[in-house]
């Protein structure tokens, strides 16, 4: 992660990858549609849970896939 000038810049490769990774198996499970519209929910999910401190791609994808399926039960 880069900061500067006490901003908190975003390394978009490992948010882009993780989105890849999750927004591809909800595709393949049917809870999103497919389209190659970005699903704007996961991305904020994932976008919250990178600037929290989870900067392990597959990590994020899986913490997303399951804030995202837990949302969708209730």
């Amino acid at each position: 992660m880069l900061v500067e000038r006490g901003l908190q810049v975003m390394d978009v490769e490992v948010v882009g990858d993780a989105y890849a990774i999750a927004s591809n198996y909800l595709r393949k499970a049917g809870v999103i549609s497919a389209t190659l519209a970005t699903n704007e929910r996961l991305l904020e999910i994932i976008v919250e849970l990178f600037r929290r401190g989870e900067l392990n791609k597959i990590r994020l994808a899986n913490k997303a896939i399951s804030q995202f399926e837990a949302a969708e039960l209730v």
